[in-house]
């Protein structure tokens, strides 16, 4: 093996190393990224029950006071 040969395959081997920790290094930022889209989908979903069950009392009282007014305006025809 020639001296430019093994010059050519040491930076080859450089390149490599730096793009596996480039490689690596994105890898754990769609990692990351995942973990923190699951909280926030997890956060949002949850705050939507969270709210339901809060307001549930409340539109049971709407849904019955339509219910009644229907009734009476139905009755007058």
């Amino acid at each position: 093996m020639s001296p430019e040969e093994k010059e050519l395959f040491k930076r080859s081997i450089v390149i490599a190393e730096e793009n596996n920790a480039i490689l690596h290094s994105i890898q754990k930022s769609m990692r990351i990224g995942r973990i923190f889209k699951t909280i926030y989908w997890v956060f949002i979903i949850g705050s939507a029950i969270g709210a339901f069950y809060i307001f549930q009392p409340y539109l049971e009282q709407v849904i019955n006071v339509y219910g009644k007014a229907s009734g009476i305006l139905n009755s007058f025809q």
